[in-house]
């Protein structure tokens, strides 16, 4: 079994056509062909179903994809680690994030590492810690920053805690500032709710379970940005990460009792050791937050868990 099968099986199923891969990968496409047919008779199992046009993965197509998608990943990895033993002049780092952090702390924090490694390409990915668990598990991502607990029991993540941030109801600063509210408050009040994925939508459902009412949802199914923008549109309030009301004058963050928190961690796959660029990054990030709790320039409600 070859790489370049693997690559060219890849470009197929994500495809769903053999000419359009063909062009992906830059090859003849009778050539894709051969080396699927070449893959497929070593496996001893047709990877794909080719019905009047239409190709669809077979059931041995099915269960070979996740795993070429790893070993694809993990053989970029080891060529990235390869050509950064010259040194951090060169390589990429892989990170994913929640749209808060990325609002947030994390800009900063990235800016110091281009300044101190500036050859080195820094992609970030942002979306739901859900979202960048199975995309870690998947060798996608060299790290990502995570909520916890865990909601998967994948027990292939090293994690580390570095945050602890209070979770606070955003609503439009006309409405006038409480000094906190109970979950029980939310009871009947049209909210704004992140879509599936979000570790803050979870958490908020399970309050508001746990105190005996379901939430009513005035808008459902929006990303970070777009839920802050649909409160100060007075469409109703949200339970969001302090952090993020950080340079939004329009609303108010009003404590919840008893308090609700989220510890973030910093994870990483268990069975593939981070590339030098990757811990270079790890590095950085750890003694930024370190330095900011020290001068007291963490946002209000965040906690460094790191060593300061």
């Amino acid at each position: 079994m070859q790489l370049q099968q693997l690559a060219y099986f890849m470009a197929v199923a994500e495809t769903r056509h053999f000419t359009q891969a063909a062009e992906r990968m830059r090859v003849a496409q009778p050539s894709l062909s051969k080396q699927i047919k070449s893959l497929e008779t070593e496996l001893g199992a047709p990877l794909f179903s080719r019905a009047r046009g239409n190709v669809t993965l077979t059931p041995a197509g099915e269960a070979l994809l996740p795993l070429a998608r790893r070993m694809l990943a993990d053989a970029e990895t080891a060529r990235r680690e390869v050509a950064e033993l010259a040194g951090l002049r060169r390589g990429r780092v892989r990170l994913g994030a929640t749209p808060s952090l990325c609002a947030g702390l994390l800009a900063d924090a990235l800016a110091r590492f281009h300044h101190d490694y500036p050859g080195v390409e820094l992609r970030v990915e942002e979306g739901g810690s859900r979202d960048l668990v199975r995309d870690l598990a998947r060798g996608q991502l060299d790290l990502a920053l995570i909520i916890l607990p865990l909601q998967s029991s994948d027990p292939s993540l090293v994690t580390q805690e570095i945050l602890s941030e209070n979770l606070v109801v955003a609503s439009t600063s006309a409405r006038g500032r409480r000094s906190y509210m109970r979950i029980e408050d939310l009871r009947g009040r049209p909210m704004v709710m992140f879509r599936r994925g979000y570790d803050v939508r979870e958490a908020t459902l399970a309050a508001c379970r746990q105190a005996g009412f379901e939430p009513r949802f005035a808008v459902e199914g929006g990303e970070m940005d777009a839920v802050l923008r649909f409160v100060e549109a007075g469409l109703g309030i949200a339970v969001v990460p302090s952090m993020v009301l950080e340079n939004r004058p329009r609303l108010t963050g009003t404590p919840l009792l008893p308090g609700l928190r989220r510890t973030v961690a910093l994870a990483h796959r268990k069975d593939v050791e981070p590339t030098r660029a990757a811990q270079a990054f790890r590095g950085t990030l750890l003694s930024f937050l370190g330095e900011a709790a020290r001068d007291g320039t963490l946002p209000q409600g965040i906690e460094a868990l790191v060593d300061v």
